[in-house]
C-alpha cells in the first residue's frame, strides 16, 4: 500500500467517525472525500445538500473537519462545501510546503477550487486565516462572490500606518514568538498549544476536544512552514478591501483578543457593503465554541443575500 494511499484512508476513516459520533437529523452523512486538481494541485472537499453553492474554508491548523458540525446546517438549504486548503490534511503535508499564512496562493487555490467544480459565483464562509484568504480572493475576483461572511482574519497588513497601533503589533508579534520558536525547532507538543493559546488567550488549547487536538496535529506541518518561510507575508490593504463590493459578515468572539477587534474595525471602515456582530460564550475560534449561535448569526445573513 502506498503512502497516499494510507492518508486517504486515514481520512475516510476520520471523516466516517466524526458522523458516526455527530447527532442525527434529516441531513447526517456527506458524500465521501472528494479530490479535485486546481491550481496545480489536488484539494480534498466534502459536500452536502443541494441549492446555490457556499465554500467554507478553514483556518490554521485545521482542515475540512473544522465544518463537519456546520454542514448539516447549511445543507438544509444550500449546496454546503467544505474543502482543505493546501498543505493540509488529507493531502501531503510538509514543513517545506506551503506556509497557512499565504493568504495570497491561498486566495488563488480557492478561485482556482471554485473554477474547477464548475461554478461562477458562489457564497463563503471563513474562518481565521481562511478569512484571510477569502479576502484576498474577494479583491482579486470581486465578479465570483456572492457575499461572505469571515470570521476574525489576521489581515495585520490593515493595521500598517493606524494610529495608536503599533503598540499592539509589537504584543501581537511577542505572544506568537515561543509558538514559533517550537515549531522551528520541531517540538510540535509544546508548539501547538503555545499558538492556540496565543491566538485564542490563556486555556483555549486546553478546552478543545481531543478531535480538534488531533486535527491541530495532523495540520501542524502549514504552521510549521509559517515558521521557516522566507515567502514575504502578503499584505491585505484598505484600497483592496474597498474593490469587495459584495454583502460581508464580520464576526468577532466575546472574548477574543483585542488584536482582532483592531483590525475588524479597520475592515469595517473599508468594506463598502458590511454588517458586524459579537458572538457570545466564544474567543477566537468562534464557529467551533458557539456552533449553534454562528450557524443562526450566518444563516440570517445569508438569508438576506
Amino acid at each position: 500500500m502506498t503512502t497516499a494511499m494510507t492518508t486517504r484512508d486515514l481520512a475516510r476513516a476520520a471523516f466516517a467517525a466524526s458522523i458516526i459520533a455527530a447527532p442525527m437529523n434529516t441531513m447526517t452523512m456527506a458524500d465521501e472525500i472528494k479530490r479535485i486538481s486546481a491550481n496545480g494541485t489536488e484539494l480534498a472537499y466534502v459536500e452536502l445538500g443541494k441549492g446555490d453553492p457556499i465554500i467554507f474554508v478553514h483556518g490554521g491548523l485545521q482542515d475540512y473537519r473544522m465544518w463537519s458540525e456546520h454542514l448539516p446546517k447549511f445543507g438544509d438549504r444550500y449546496r454546503a462545501i467544505a474543502y482543505s486548503r493546501r498543505n493540509h490534511f488529507p493531502s501531503d503535508v510538509s514543513p517545506d510546503g506551503m506556509p497557512d499564512g499565504a493568504a495570497d496562493a491561498h486566495g488563488e487555490d480557492l478561485a482556482a477550487f471554485v473554477r474547477a467544480l464548475g461554478l461562477s459565483k458562489v457564497r463563503i464562509v471563513a474562518h481565521s486565516a481562511g478569512a484571510h484568504a477569502a479576502l484576498f480572493f474577494a479583491a482579486m475576483h470581486p465578479d465570483m462572490i456572492v457575499s461572505l461572511a469571515l470570521n476574525e482574519p489576521p489581515a495585520t497588513g490593515l493595521l500598517t500606518g493606524v494610529p495608536n497601533t503599533a503598540d499592539m503589533l509589537k504584543e501581537w508579534g511577542s505572544n506568537q514568538a515561543p509558538a514559533r520558536e517550537a515549531f522551528k525547532a520541531g517540538d510540535t507538543k509544546a508548539g501547538i498549544p503555545l499558538f492556540v493559546n496565543a491566538v485564542g488567550g490563556p486555556g483555549a488549547y486546553e478546552r478543545r476536544s481531543d478531535a480538534d487536538k488531533k486535527m491541530n496535529l495532523d495540520n501542524v506541518a502549514s504552521s510549521q512552514a509559517d515558521a521557516t518561510t522566507k515567502r514575504p507575508r502578503p499584505v491585505f490593504t484598505c484600497e483592496m478591501a474597498k474593490a469587495i463590493t459584495a454583502p460581508t459578515l464580520l464576526s468577532n468572539g466575546e472574548r477574543s483578543p483585542k488584536f482582532f477587534y483592531l483590525i475588524m474595525d479597520q475592515l469595517e471602515s473599508c468594506l463598502p457593503n458590511r454588517e458586524r456582530i459579537v458572538v457570545a460564550g466564544s474567543s477566537h475560534t468562534v464557529p467551533a465554541e458557539n456552533p449553534e449561535a454562528y450557524n443562526q448569526a450566518v444563516l440570517t445573513f445569508l438569508g438576506k443575500h
